[in-house]
Order: C-alpha cells, then sequence, then structure tokens
C-alpha cells in the first residue's frame, strides 16, 4: 500500500516514488516516437483521481463544466476549463493551504508529461497499463466505445497498479509541458469520454491552447514536497 493523504476538498493524493521507465511508442504515433529511458528523479504526490466538479466549485464559486446533470454530477470529473483556468486554480489553491502533508511542505501543480506517463504505466510497458487489447479497455476506463456520451463519477473503473483510476478515458488531463516549441500549446494525456480507445493509450499525446476548454478536458493534481 502506497503513503497517501488526503486533503479537505475530498482529494486523496498518491506517493509516486522516482524510479526510470520508458516512454512513448514505437509503434505509436510520430509524435510518441521514438520510446526512449526516462528517469523521474523526484518523488510527488499524485491525485487517484482527477479533480471533481465539487472539488473546483468548493474552491472558485463556480462550475464550469457541461455535464452537471444528476444527484450526483460533484463527483464527475470538472470540464471545460483551460489550462490557463487550471493554473489559476492551482495558484488560488497554493495561496490558501500551505498545510504540512505527512510531516513536509510542498506545493500544488500540474504534472510533468513524463511524470503523468511514469504513473498511468505503474510500472507497465503494455499499450494500456494492464493489457495491450482494447477489448480489455472497459474494465479502466470511459471511452466513446463506453461512456454514454457523457462524464461519469470518477473512480469508477479499477485502478492501476500505483492506485490511480480513470487514467485512461474519462477526461484528457491537462499537464504542465509546452508542445514541443509552441508556448501557446499545453500538453493533454489519457484520452476523454468521447475519443477511440487508440487515444486512451499510456502514451498517446495530445495538445491545445492555453486558453481552449473542451468538455473532454480536465486535470488532475500533484502535491510536490520540498
Amino acid at each position: 500500500m502506497r503513503p497517501t493523504f488526503a486533503n479537505e476538498w475530498g482529494g486523496s493524493f498518491v506517493l509516486i516514488e522516482p524510479g526510470t521507465f520508458n516512454m512513448g511508442d514505437d509503434n505509436g504515433s510520430k509524435f510518441e516516437r521514438p520510446a526512449r529511458n526516462v528517469e523521474i528523479s523526484e518523488p510527488f504526490f499524485m491525485g487517484a483521481r482527477p479533480v471533481t466538479q465539487v472539488e473546483w466549485s468548493s474552491l472558485m464559486g463556480e462550475n464550469p463544466s457541461k455535464f452537471q446533470e444528476g444527484w450526483s454530477a460533484g463527483l464527475r470529473p470538472v470540464e471545460q476549463v483551460s489550462w490557463n483556468d487550471c493554473m489559476r486554480y492551482i495558484s488560488k489553491l497554493n495561496e490558501i493551504d500551505t498545510e504540512e502533508k505527512m510531516g513536509l511542505i510542498g506545493s500544488w501543480r500540474l504534472p510533468m508529461e513524463a511524470e503523468w506517463e511514469y504513473a498511468c504505466r505503474a510500472g507497465s510497458s503494455t499499450r494500456w497499463f494492464h493489457s495491450d487489447a482494447d477489448k480489455d479497455l472497459d474494465e479502466v476506463g470511459w471511452h466513446a466505445g463506453n461512456s454514454g456520451a457523457k462524464t461519469r463519477e470518477v473512480g469508477q473503473k479499477k485502478p492501476n497498479e500505483w492506485g490511480l483510476y480513470d487514467m485512461h478515458g474519462l477526461v484528457s488531463e491537462w499537464c504542465f509541458d509546452e508542445w514541443h516549441d509552441d508556448t501557446l500549446r499545453r500538453v493533454h494525456r489519457g484520452g476523454s469520454w468521447f475519443t477511440e480507445s487508440d487515444a486512451t493509450r499510456s502514451s498517446s499525446r495530445a495538445s491545445a491552447n492555453v486558453g481552449h476548454c473542451s468538455d473532454g478536458l480536465g486535470f488532475r493534481l500533484v502535491w510536490s514536497p520540498q
């Protein structure tokens, strides 16, 4: 069982320890090639689930999400948030949450792209963290083939070996990194409820303008010890 902590907004955060992994896929798109060995040199804590609508609205006082119907809508991932919106959320979170976590001081941020894929794979080298076969995707993620054309509550599918849910599908998740040398575009990973299975693979990459919003785009928090 990995060390975890919870915050007052309902999020649970899992320790991701340093290590190395093969990032990318030699059989994937041109943006995934070549696969290469990458080192994650510092530990961090990653949200076990994407940020939810209730977590967002509790801090920001509003809910931009498209999918708000039903009594459990607050447990769906927040969407319709741009990269810039995420940075504003994180800035506000860092202003009000300065408490130690597990005896450590640190700060909130978006994951780096390499951290995201490392955490998603959780030691695996398969196309999805649990399998090479897209027929098995329903076990771990919401995608175009099973979502019913909408988001679902977070944490309903099986987690990966490190205890992270919804890494494949549901909402694609903003990362901090620029898209190559384009400072106005940022990476997002994981695919969403409306993408086909190929876009939800561990190595699949996508990007969008920093101001772009979509009902298939959300984010997951990282907390870094200092």
